[in-house]
């Protein structure tokens, strides 16, 4: 279905991809994971014919997207990250003019806005005004202007982003539906729970790069017989303490990553149960309070902060 070869972006001398390879299977759901500034979005860009490649080649379904970019684009739906809507209009007139950007015109255009609007859930909100939507039903609305034409390829971008959750959850089945009916899905999210319901293989990027690619068992084999260790202390002097804790750490041990989330700190190891031991007695004696302590077996979030050290929304 997709065919993605040695991808790279050179911005002047700046390289922010490097040799970016992967396929994806016909209805597939593909996730792709990447800390801020990992790449994702160049390679969306990419992908989507607006941003051309340095050196490389995708094809879809066997058509060259460099060479025959509109006939490979008119297989593509998009869910930007950010809403790309005319708020002034109602859902069904946004669905109306994006329907024929995509060609579709006459009954088949009308069939396929009353159909998208029940599969998103807002018939009966079709004629009411953008603007007047919550944000989850704005994302609702970007998701079936990108699904209108039928796509073989739909790639979703953040899209459940600032939304409650039962919106979150509206969508999180329609892509299921999606897929399901075999489109082929990329997805990229914050939300590691939301790759894991969804996709059957990812991608992890870092610093334009696929670090790692494979199934959840297969990444969680990555980590091996590491486990993570998640320390939530109490802030008293705020940064302070956690500077403290990490410098205990580092005299534990030099070479261990750490990672901080607020007032957690999580450090991956083979035996866990012994450094948290040592962990308990170091940070009790530096008087700061432990409010809990947890170990992790290998999760998807896990892995990805084993193989990358940072946070997700770094």
């Amino acid at each position: 279905m997709l065919n993605v070869h040695n991808i790279k972006k050179y911005y002047k001398d700046k390289q922010v991809l490097k040799e970016i390879t992967f396929h994806l299977k016909k209805g597939e759901s593909f996730g792709l994971l990447g800390p801020n500034g990992a790449g994702k979005s160049t390679l969306i860009g990419i992908l989507t014919g607006l941003i051309h490649a340095t050196s490389g080649t995708i094809t879809i379904e066997g058509i060259d997207l460099k060479k025959e970019t509109k006939k490979a684009q008119q297989m593509i739906g998009i869910v930007p990250q950010e809403i790309a809507l005319y708020l002034h209009l109602t859902a069904k007139e946004n669905l109306m003019f994006w329907g024929r950007m995509y060609g579709l015109k006459g009954k088949e255009l009308k069939s396929r806005v009353q159909e998208t609007l029940e599969l998103i859930g807002l018939k009966d909100r079709a004629n009411d005004q953008v603007k007047v939507f919550s944000g989850g039903m704005k994302r609702r609305v970007n998701i079936g202007c990108a699904i209108l034409h039928q796509p073989k390829l739909l790639i979703m971008d953040e899209p459940t982003v600032g939304i409650d959750p039962q919106s979150r959850n509206h969508i999180l089945e329609t892509v299921k539906t999606l897929n399901g009916e075999g489109m082929t899905i990329i997805y990229t999210s914050h939300y590691m729970e939301e790759v894991e319901f969804l996709c059957e293989r990812m991608a992890i990027m870092d610093h334009g790069s696929i670090i790692a690619l494979g199934d959840q068992h297969e990444l969680s084999e990555l980590v091996g017989n590491q486990r993570e260790i998640v320390l939530t202390i109490k802030y008293e002097h705020g940064q302070n303490d956690i500077d403290r804790v990490r410098q205990f750490i580092h005299e534990v041990d030099p070479l261990k990553e750490i990672v901080v989330q607020g007032n957690q700190i999580k450090i991956f190891d083979q035996h866990p149960q012994q450094l948290l031991s040592h962990l308990i007695q170091g940070v009790t004696a530096l008087n700061i309070q432990i409010i809990s302590t947890e170990i992790v077996e290998p999760n998807l979030e896990n892995v990805f902060l084993y193989l990358t050290s940072k946070n997700l929304r770094d």
